[in-house]
């Protein structure tokens, strides 16, 4: 049996935590990054036969054990995109470039810290440590006052308030079919109800 590669592990426990079937699979989808480019971009063109879809990541993210933390989020969230993208084109509904970021980040933060093919016990240390390096001392590329800039700072404030609710609630009392509850209403919400559900934490 061939094992599978990083992507296709990441994308089984994403579908696996939210309940989706008969996904494509990403590893058909993703190609080198190319054009001077050298991170995670998912390239979407619609028309009128549908929608296609390339995953573009560097070759040093797609190593059987990515170097270092920075490449393997770009593979968690260029494969959050993914499956997120075709979820929602299955299920014909919308879906906004903020909604794409924001679900991208709590994704990154439920693989580190929840996967379910993770047998580890929950530990809040380790938690918290996980919750700072993702959403304290991220760096971005595009400035503040910009479109894109201010869109990923809003979507890591955004996730960090939900994480953190996830941990301090569910995860740290032992409730773990709650937080897994909480996790699947916040993925099939929509923009206005992603933002108030991690705004209301």
């Amino acid at each position: 049996m061939t094992a599978r590669s990083l992507p296709a592990r990441i994308q089984a426990a994403l579908c696996r935590m939210y309940g989706i079937e008969n996904a494509p699979l990403v590893d058909d989808f993703i190609r080198p990054c190319e054009g001077g480019i050298d991170r995670e971009v998912l390239l979407v063109r619609e028309d009128d036969d549908g929608v296609e879809v390339a995953l573009h990541l560097p070759d040093s993210a797609l190593a059987k054990v990515p170097t270092t933390f920075d490449e393997l989020c770009q593979v968690i969230e260029g494969v959050s995109h993914f499956v997120f993208l075709v979820e929602r084109a299955r299920r014909e509904l919308p879906l906004t470039q903020l909604e794409l970021e924001l679900q991208a980040e709590v994704d990154k933060y439920v693989i580190f810290v929840h996967d379910p093919h993770d047998v580890r016990p929950f530990e809040p240390d380790r938690a918290a440590r996980i919750r700072a390096k993702l959403f304290d001392t991220v760096q971005y590329i595009d400035p503040p006052g910009t479109e894109r800039g201010d869109r990923y700072r809003l979507a890591n404030d955004l996730a960090a308030r939900f994480a953190g609710m996830l941990d301090e609630r569910f995860a740290r009392q032992g409730r773990f079919e709650q937080l897994w509850r909480a996790l699947r209403r916040f993925y099939s919400a929509g923009q206005y109800e992603k933002i108030n559900l991690a705004c209301a934490a």
